[in-house]
């Protein structure tokens, strides 16, 4: 099709979609001459995938004896008049059921009005249950109500709302045409339940806590943050990039497990893995260390699989996924050398022939970065997609590791691991730095970053450094991404699928 048919194919829809718009206008103001056109004392007693449990091996016979009255309001999706009987699809928020609507079981004249109700309507229907001849559960009302009227059409039934970006920015229409979608956004809510459950669990018993969005300072995290004033203080302040800083002031006041599931803003790059605000689990563990992390965070995830998949083998992308197995767990430099075998070990710390590395691969660095970050981008490019079971990479180096304990043994690298799936980042966890003298000097090293002009670099937090000089004990603390997880469990390719708003340019 050339540029000009589609015009010309754009223009049509738009006209004749007005023209419908115009048409249900003129019903609306017929409505309204003579009733409440949007009524609000319809009260529903059943939803339909209630209905469907309930009666799902009741034959005609027995629905026969059942002797109550239904009341069900949801969206009417489909309709077919045939004379003195019509059949009408009704979607409300668990799923759809068919109303009979027949014209001698309603009130005089009201059959007649439901006649010029349009899709995408919501109305009210109240009656009994029954089985039509072909075995379909139905509710034939004797009391119908046009609850609220649909001034726009909904998209053509056979095809849906396909448009992807129309899918984003009107997720209104999506979820009531797409039934996907509506699921995807149940298991989204069933999966934070199950965390919060197994967060809270006897045994665990973390505390669920809330910590401030806007941050005086941003911290937390390597990340450039969204800047924000306070008018009547006339301050600067930062939405948070992570709340790690506040949560680990928790674990000095003495409140040893401490969780929060929070939305965080990095003002970042837009991507199908990435978002501007997103969901993070976030949480500490006093008396722990980052390998205890990995052991709570496998036994979870492999029982967030079973719970919203039924199994611990996933889809993804179409390829499988195994959740039951034991997690492998790898060290960085391990995990370089695995797929670089030519790399020997000394070449994983050595500056010259780590650019070098870079640079045959056609990957950016800067003149001021270290052998820990330049290994970090060679691991960024040889790695990290090849990874597609769960796998903890372990022993980050010190310097992209600023709140990261250095290990006993390897002052080089931390106690930290990140997990990936399918190529991606889940989660990142460490024991956690609570030297203050140490912590001062790696702010005051990401102060240096920062002047030298490296946006994501963290500030210098004085309050958090004095709180770790009243003491924290040994803590372990890791932040587990909710929506990149969601996609995994819901087989969706973008994070876009599994935000109910993500973030879109304004329309034209």
């Amino acid at each position: 099709m050339s540029k000009q048919d589609k015009h010309d194919t754009t223009a049509d829809s738009v006209a004749e979609e007005n023209r419908l718009i115009a048409e249900r206008r003129e019903k609306l103001n017929g409505i309204r001459a003579e009733r409440n056109a949007y009524p609000n004392d319809f009260r529903p007693n059943s939803f339909a995938a209630d209905l469907h449990e309930r009666f799902a091996n009741d034959d005609t016979e027995t629905l026969a004896q059942v002797d109550e009255i239904f009341a069900v309001a949801g969206r009417m999706m489909a309709k077919r008049v045939m004379g003195k009987i019509a059949f009408v699809k009704v979607q409300d928020g668990t799923g759809s059921i068919q109303f009979v609507v027949q014209r001698d079981n309603l009130s005089e004249g009201l059959y007649q009005q439901f006649k010029q109700w349009d899709i995408g309507d919501i109305i009210g229907g109240s009656g009994v249950i029954f089985r039509t001849q072909k075995g379909e559960l139905s509710v034939k009302p004797s009391e119908l109500r046009l609850l609220s009227k649909s001034l726009r059409p909904l998209p053509e039934k056979f095809h849906g709302l396909t448009d992807t970006e129309t899918r984003y920015r009107q997720r209104y229409v999506d979820l009531i045409m797409n039934e996907q979608s509506r699921k995807v956004f149940h298991v989204r809510s069933k999966m934070i339940r199950y965390i919060r459950d197994f967060m809270e669990a006897p045994g665990r018993e973390f505390l669920e806590v809330e910590t401030p969005m806007m941050h005086p300072i941003p911290g937390g995290a390597t990340a450039r943050p969204f800047v924000t004033h306070h008018n009547a203080l006339d301050l600067t302040m930062y939405l948070r990039v992570a709340p790690e800083l506040y949560l680990k002031r928790l674990i000095v006041g003495g409140l040893d497990r401490v969780y929060e599931i929070n939305r965080n803003f990095r003002n970042e790059g837009v991507s199908t893995r990435h978002n501007p605000e997103f969901t993070m689990l976030e949480f500490y563990w006093a008396y722990a260390n980052f390998e205890d992390l990995m052991d709570l965070t496998e036994d979870m995830l492999r029982g967030l699989a079973l719970e919203v998949t039924g199994g611990t083998k996933v889809e993804f992308e179409g390829k499988e996924i195994d959740f039951g197995a034991r997690f492998e767990r790898i060290s960085v430099e391990n995990a370089v050398r695995k797929y670089s075998p030519e790399l020997a070990d000394a070449d994983l710390w050595d500056a010259a022939t780590l650019r070098a590395e870079c640079k045959a691969r056609e990957v950016h660095t800067e003149d001021s970065w270290g052998e820990g970050k330049l290994l970090m981008e060679l691991f960024d490019a040889t790695v990290e997609h090849l990874l597609l079971n769960p796998v903890f990479i372990t022993s980050y180096p010190t310097e992209v590791s600023p709140l990261s304990r250095r290990n006993d043994d390897n002052p080089l690298v931390t106690d930290r691991f990140e997990l990936f799936v399918a190529g991606r980042e889940i989660a990142n966890g460490f024991s956690e730095l609570n030297d203050p003298e140490d912590q001062a000097e790696r702010f005051r090293e990401q102060v240096s970053q920062k002047d030298a002009g490296d946006m994501e670099a963290m500030h210098f937090d004085a309050d958090y450094i004095r709180a770790l000089e009243y003491g924290m004990p040994p803590t372990a603390g890791e932040g587990i991404g909710i929506d990149r997880l969601v996609m995994l469990l819901t087989d969706s390719p973008s994070i876009r699928d599994v935000l109910l708003f993500p973030y879109m340019r304004p329309e034209a």
